[in-house]
């Protein structure tokens, strides 16, 4: 979630309470929280869309550089972590010297995103692809009910 978007989510509350003050009609109330509910939801879809379509680019892009870049940042910062948690401890109780690299937490926050972006987008690719076999089952089931009512 952005910056805006949680900016926009921390309104919704007292917002939603003026409604309810200023508003006598419950249903005209709730048909009013209803539509900014939408309309959130409608701006956080298009704001996730046009970061995909970005990515998309990207990952279709000509330079090397320009594909991968986004994979090897994550490398670079699973490298620091790997070094700070798992080599230099271990160096350092060996042999008394571990280098640990400082990780700004911009960049953790970079490799979370990283991470929830790519799991989000396997969840979606996965459930495109359960949708589409369900679609094809579908169309296959219609055309056998076709060919079968054909014959008879």
């Amino acid at each position: 979630m952005n910056l805006i978007s949680k900016a926009l989510n921390s309104l919704i509350g007292p917002l939603f309470s003026v409604i309810d003050k200023a508003v006598t009609d419950k249903d005209e109330a709730n048909r009013l929280k209803q539509e900014i509910q939408s309309q959130l939801i409608e701006s956080e879809n298009s704001i996730v869309k046009a970061q995909m379509q970005v990515i998309l680019a990207e990952a279709q892009g000509e330079s090397w550089l320009q594909r991968n870049w986004r994979p090897l940042l994550m490398i670079v910062i699973v490298a620091i972590i790997a070094n700070n948690y798992l080599l230099a401890p271990y160096l350092g109780a060996m042999f008394g010297v571990g280098l640990q690299l400082d990780l700004p937490e911009r960049l953790w926050d970079i490799m979370t995103i990283g991470v929830g972006g790519y799991v989000g987008a396997r969840t979606a690719d996965k459930g495109i692809s359960a949708w589409r076999e369900v679609q094809s089952e579908r169309t296959r089931t219609q055309a056998s009910l076709y060919r079968e009512a054909d014959t008879k």
